[in-house]
């Protein structure tokens, strides 16, 4: 059966204008950026094997543009249209948290460094550095590479924020493995970069490690 020929209030686009997009499965987003299936397939079907495939909604969005073309119904001209929706995604979480915003909203720190650090193939040292009101000066990535404690310099990340004249700073770095664990050199680099920026009167609110999700060692009691 077509999806034009299901109930309208089963078809993915008239049930996301009617309930909002977070009312849909992943298979029904799928579908409604696909718009059309192939041949004895829906939409949402070619979605729902699409998906069964990758394993995982993320696992076919960040797929390369061979491999997403290989798929029978796909194409440069959708693998182009998914990438523009992507970074217009990506530029609106971005604009969100411009220059001069408060981070009075712990979530919102980590959804923005999960975007900013989650698909980098190799580590990233990132800094948040906000003013004595905790609105935001500047996001830099500092270092890159294995993070430890050879590779993360508090000379630096201390001159960064003395340059931006910063009154607090947010520490940041990504698992590319996916798993957010914070290691034991995680906690040593913390401890060391508290004790360099402490002499600055610059406080460590947190240090967010980014990999599937986002774990706060401040929530966890590490700083």
């Amino acid at each position: 059966m077509s999806i034009i020929d299901w109930p309208a209030d089963e078809r993915p686009r008239e049930k996301l204008i009617q309930r909002g997009a977070a009312a849909l499965s992943d298979a029904e987003l799928l579908a409604i950026f696909l718009r059309t299936g192939i041949q004895g397939k829906s939409a949402v079907d070619l979605a729902r094997e699409l998906l069964d495939r990758y394993g995982s909604l993320r696992a076919l969005l960040e797929d390369d543009a061979n491999g997403f073309c290989s798929n029978k119904g796909l194409g440069l001209a959708k693998f182009a249209q998914l990438q523009a929706v992507l970074e217009m995604a990506n530029r609106h979480l971005r604009e969100r948290l411009q220059r001069g915003d408060a981070f009075t909203d712990p979530q919102g720190a980590r959804q923005y460094l999960q975007q900013r650090l989650r698909h980098r193939p190799m580590e990233v040292f990132a800094c948040l550095f906000l003013d004595t009101r905790h609105r935001l000066i500047e996001f830099s990535e500092l270092f890159t590479g294995t993070i430890d404690g050879a590779s993360v310099h508090p000379r630096e990340v201390v001159k960064k924020a003395l340059a931006l004249n910063a009154a607090a700073v947010i520490l940041a770095h990504n698992h590319p493995s996916g798993i957010a664990e914070p290691s034991q050199a995680d906690q040593q680099i913390t401890r060391r970069l508290q004790d360099a920026l402490g002499l600055v009167d610059v406080r460590v609110l947190d240090h967010i490690v980014v990999g599937d999700d986002c774990v706060s060692m401040a929530e966890r009691g590490m700083l």
